[in-house]
C-alpha cells in the first residue's frame, strides 16, 4: 500500500502561482511513477502531468504545458506540481496518484493509489 497526501492548494488570483506537494508513505516511493489529475464537479477526472519513477521523463496535458512543472524528490518521498500563470479554468480539485509500472500514464485507470485531493481556486 502507498498512502498519498496532497497539500498546497488554495485561493489565488489569475496570473498567480501555487506549488502542490504530494507526500508518500508505505512502499518505496521511487518504485512508482507519479501523476497529477484534476476534477471539477460534474466532469471526468482530467490528466494534468506525470513523471516517471526516476524523474527522467515528464509529460503534460496541452492545457498546462509551459505553465505547470511536475517534479519529484525520491529522497523526500514527495512529488510536486509547480503551477504558474494560473487561469480561472485551472480551478479544480487536484489529485496525485502513484502508478506501479513506473512509466506514468495519461489514463487515470492506470494508477494504483490516489490521494484525497486538494482544492485549487483561481479567481479572475
Amino acid at each position: 500500500q502507498v498512502q498519498l497526501v496532497e497539500s498546497g492548494g488554495g485561493l489565488v488570483q489569475a496570473g498567480g502561482s501555487l506549488r502542490l506537494s504530494c507526500a508518500a508513505s508505505g512502499r518505496p516511493f521511487s518504485n512508482y511513477a507519479m501523476g497529477w489529475f484534476r476534477q471539477v464537479p460534474g466532469k471526468q477526472r482530467e490528466f494534468v502531468a506525470a513523471i516517471t519513477w526516476s524523474g527522467g521523463y515528464t509529460y503534460y496535458a496541452d492545457s498546462v504545458k509551459g505553465r505547470f512543472t511536475i517534479s519529484r524528490d525520491n529522497a523526500e518521498n514527495t512529488a510536486y506540481l509547480q503551477m504558474n500563470n494560473l487561469k480561472p479554468e485551472d480551478t479544480a480539485v487536484y489529485y496525485c496518484a502513484a502508478e506501479s509500472r513506473g512509466v506514468g500514464s495519461t489514463r487515470s485507470r492506470e494508477y494504483d493509489y490516489w490521494g484525497q485531493g486538494t482544492q485549487v481556486t483561481v479567481s479572475s
